[in-house]
């Protein structure tokens, strides 16, 4: 473990964490609701640093990326725990669960990425699960590897808060950000905020690559009226902001949900075109 940052002590031994919206209140050995921070003796630690689940070499287009570096590949790591509670969400096993993991140092992360660099490859994404809440780890690895030439990807939800985003956005060179809607009801059964979100999206784009996903859920998020808010709302950041509409699949606590029909994609994706240049579809087959 190593102490976290963006926390308060408090007299009663108990913590204020302060990395994300959540604001968690962690008693004495206790562990935040992201599964990943645990205060011991009134001093918070990131227990999930240098923790890797899954490393693999990915695509740059698989984060879906299809405007940073395209045709090459990115060393992607991820570790476990997450700050939200989507009850779609793809990798659960991951994000809900704590799944056998390996350590892996700050400086031996950047070696492998720099060993996989003649092969194609451009550098480390932070993926799988929610980074953001391997925050420390996340900003060690960031730093060393920009130093070493090589390219930072972030695949997050965005529900960060905004000191922690603004000292680690300097080392990131892309992000894809998953805007889970555009209704502030929808985000709430997520345990999310759409604010936050926003603000991420929009702080972000002042300084690096960016591109969203929205998973199209059925009866959740596919209202035409919605995609339009969604789609101006980010063409007023940069109209060129690409945009994946993904289709959804039963998954996790939403088996009993059918999957989004193609049609409903390809309708959505007609009302962003109204206000942004890049929409894709994602999941068709």
């Amino acid at each position: 473990m190593k102490q976290a940052l963006y926390f308060k002590p408090n007299p009663d031994l108990s913590v204020s964490c302060l990395l994300c919206p959540v604001g968690c209140q962690i008693p004495a050995e206790g562990l935040g609701f992201c599964g990943a921070r645990r205060n011991h003796n009134g001093v918070l630690y990131a227990e999930g640093y240098g923790l890797i689940c899954s490393v693999a070499i990915d695509p740059i287009e698989k984060k879906p990326l299809y405007h940073f570096c395209p045709g090459t590949q990115i060393l992607s790591l991820g570790s476990y725990g997450c700050n939200m509670r989507c009850p779609f969400c793809q990798n659960h096993r991951i994000s809900m669960e704590k799944p056998r993991a390996e350590e892996l140092s700050v400086e031996t992360a950047v070696k492998l990425a720099l060993k996989y660099k003649n092969d194609g490859s451009i550098g480390i994404a932070y993926t799988y699960n929610e980074p953001f809440i391997n925050y420390e780890y996340m900003l060690e690895t960031a730093r060393l590897a920009k130093e070493s030439g090589l390219k930072n990807v972030v695949i997050t939800n965005g529900y960060v808060n905004e000191a922690p985003l603004r000292e680690i956005v300097p080392y990131i060179h892309a992000m894809n950000i998953d805007l889970k809607g555009f209704g502030s009801r929808f985000y709430e059964k997520l345990k999310g905020g759409l604010e936050d979100v926003k603000r991420t999206i929009a702080l972000s784009a002042e300084t690096c690559h960016v591109e969203i996903t929205t998973l199209v859920i059925p009866g959740e998020n596919d209202s035409p009226s919605e995609m339009e808010q969604e789609a101006k709302w980010l063409s007023k950041i940069n109209p060129g902001i690409p945009l994946h509409l993904s289709r959804f699949f039963p998954n996790y606590k939403m088996t009993d949900t059918p999957p989004t029909p193609v049609e409903t994609l390809r309708e959505l994706k007609v009302v962003a075109e109204r206000y942004l240049r890049y929409v894709y579809l994602g999941n068709v087959r």
